[in-house]
C-alpha cells in the first residue's frame, strides 16, 4: 500500500468530490491521476494549506478503488449527478463529471462547469491540464471532512507535502500505515462536513 498525499489551496467540492456516494478526483492533480505508481488499494489524502487555514489538518483521504478513463466517467450511469448544473445548488455547481469526447471528430468537451469560463465557453487552460490526467479516481472508502477537518496527529506530521506536488515515496510505509489505522479507529467513513471553501458563496 502507497499512499499518496497532496495540499488543498481551494476546497470546492469539486477537486476532491465527495457527493452522491463516491469520491472521485477527475480535476486538478493530473500527474497524480495519471500516476504509474498509484494503484488500486492505495490511499490519496489531501491535507489543509495556509491558504485555507486548516494547514496540517486533514481535508479528505480516499482509498482508490477504481481508475476510469473520462469517456467512462461521463458514459457512467453512477455518476450521472456528478455532472455539473452550474445554476443549481452548491453541490450540483462543483459537479466533476465534466469532460468527454465528440464522437467522430476526437475532441474534447468541456462541459459548463466550475472549470469553464463565466460564459460556458471551455476554459482551455484548465481543459489540457486536466485531461493530462487521464484518469478518475474513484472511491466508495472515504472520509472528507472539509470545514471539520482535524489536526493531524504530530507522530504522521510526515505524511504532509510540504510544496505544490504530491508526496508519496518519502513517506515511511510504517508512518502510512499506521496513518491509516488511526483514521479507520477515530472516524467513519463519508461526508463529516461542508467543503470549506463555500464560506465564500454564504458571506
Amino acid at each position: 500500500m502507497n499512499l499518496f498525499s497532496y495540499k488543498i489551496e481551494h476546497d470546492y467540492g469539486l477537486a476532491p468530490n465527495p457527493f452522491h456516494g463516491y469520491c472521485t478526483l477527475a480535476v486538478c492533480k493530473s500527474q497524480l491521476r495519471n500516476n504509474k505508481n498509484l494503484e488500486i488499494g492505495d490511499w490519496v489524502i489531501g491535507t489543509g494549506s495556509v491558504a485555507l487555514k486548516n494547514l496540517h489538518k486533514l481535508v479528505f483521504a480516499m482509498r482508490l478503488e477504481e481508475k476510469i478513463p473520462f469517456n467512462e466517467y461521463w458514459e457512467d450511469k453512477r455518476f450521472n449527478k456528478k455532472k455539473p448544473i452550474v445554476n443549481g445548488s452548491l453541490v450540483q455547481m462543483y459537479g466533476d463529471n465534466i469532460y468527454h469526447q465528440i464522437k467522430g471528430s476526437g475532441d474534447w468537451f468541456q462541459e459548463n462547469s466550475a472549470h469553464s469560463l463565466s460564459n460556458g465557453i471551455a476554459n482551455k487552460g484548465h481543459l489540457k491540464r486536466d485531461i493530462g490526467g487521464e484518469f478518475v479516481l474513484v472511491s466508495e472508502e472515504f472520509y472528507y471532512f472539509g470545514n471539520e477537518s482535524p489536526l493531524i496527529p504530530d507522530e504522521f506530521n510526515e505524511i504532509c507535502s510540504k510544496g505544490r506536488s504530491f508526496k508519496s515515496s518519502a513517506i515511511p510505509p510504517d508512518i502510512a500505515k499506521s496513518f491509516v489505522v488511526w483514521l479507520k479507529n477515530n472516524y467513519s467513513k463519508g461526508i463529516h462536513g461542508d467543503p470549506v471553501s463555500w464560506k465564500e458563496h454564504l458571506e
